[in-house]
């Protein structure tokens, strides 16, 4: 996309739409307010994670209304840019016509026992910060 063609529209995903999609979608309202529809969905929706929350809320920032959502409910005309954010898992398919960029993203859940509750809101807030740095280049990079 240019500066001419801003988005009008953006779409993340991952797997569960739990913890990264989830994220980007809430750092993406804060930044782009109400100038871009802002979405978020995933191949195996579950909920939102308890830690997103928790990280975002450190930065101002509310999610505990969103929800998991997924894919297949998302009207492909709606979305002019998806953003994928899957690491070493395999992301979902989207099948609009929209214009796609990919961020590897490590998944900051685990349900590994030995993960302290610190070590896991490190993990969000690792990722976290990582999505609000690819949304503020993207944001410059759209002229948005």
């Amino acid at each position: 996309m240019s500066q001419s063609a801003a988005p009008k529209s953006i779409l993340f995903m991952c797997v569960a739409n739990s913890a990264r999609s989830q994220l980007a979608e809430g750092i993406a309202r804060s930044l782009f307010g109400n100038s871009i529809r802002v979405q978020s969905a995933g191949s195996r929706p579950s909920r939102v994670n308890p830690y997103a929350v928790e990280v975002m809320r450190e930065i101002g920032v509310d999610i505990s209304a969103q929800w998991s959502k997924s894919v297949g409910t998302i009207e492909p005309t709606s979305v002019d840019t998806v953003i994928t954010l899957c690491a070493e898992e395999v992301c979902p398919v989207f099948l609009g016509k929209a214009h796609r960029i990919h961020w590897p993203i490590p998944d900051p859940a685990s349900s590994d026992p030995s993960l302290s509750r610190e070590e896991l809101l490190a993990r969000f807030r690792t990722a976290r910060d990582a999505i609000r740095g690819e949304l503020e280049r993207f944001a410059l990079e759209e002229g948005l």
